[in-house]
């Protein structure tokens, strides 16, 4: 098998949505709260080890996505469609998580295994896929929401600096603690059959 790039069973590649989902699940019900939302570190990890499921897993995590929005928005007494975050702008959400997918699949598709390389290449196409989803969710809401007064490229510029960096900062916090797991479960997958090889050795001396 190789190990930079291994094929995944059906069984695992469900696992791992299903982690994915808790995740978001668990951290997406509070944007701000002590433990920061991780919906876009999930759709670039989801696009790095479910490359090739996008035709149903990608739906699956937006529309829990929209779930989630959903019952947090109403559990508030609000109509869904009168809160301040949701406009014809909230649409845009789509193909600005679809870039961060993109971005680990990509990733997935040029990693060669754990090398220093790779780590330039995950941080890149993070930094990168971020910024994309950024630029879109940001954009679309300022120039199409109608709870944004007044337009301006000046006044885009300054709300496209607000928040760039603490959004940045968090995903590449998710993406870095994601990594870390998957330089751990490699070394155990590999550890593993030695350990099996050296206890088989003994038991036959």
């Amino acid at each position: 098998m190789n190990t930079a790039n291994p094929t995944l069973s059906n069984a695992a590649r469900a696992g791992i949505l299903l982690i994915l989902a808790l995740v978001m699940l668990a951290t997406r019900i509070n944007h701000f709260g002590a433990l920061p939302d991780a919906s876009w570190a999930v759709f670039f990890i989801a696009g790095f080890y479910l490359r090739g499921s996008a035709r149903w897993a990608f739906p699956l995590l937006m529309a829990l996505a929209v779930l989630i929005d959903f019952f947090v928005i109403t559990g508030q007494g609000i109509s869904f469609w009168s809160h301040y975050c949701v406009s014809p702008a909230y649409w845009f959400l789509v193909p600005s998580y679809a870039a961060l997918w993109v971005g680990g699949s990509l990733l997935r598709q040029h990693h060669a295994g754990l090398h220093v390389r790779d780590l330039g290449l995950l941080t890149a196409s993070a930094v990168v896929a971020t910024s994309v989803c950024y630029l879109i969710s940001n954009g679309s809401f300022y120039w199409i929401s109608a709870n944004v007064p007044v337009h301006g490229f000046a006044g885009w510029m300054e709300n496209l600096g607000n928040w760039y960096v603490p959004y940045l900062r968090t995903t590449l916090t998710y993406v870095g603690t994601a990594a870390a797991l998957h330089v751990l479960a490699v070394h155990a997958l590999r550890w593993l059959p030695v350990q099996a090889g050296h206890a088989a050795h003994h038991s036959n001396r």
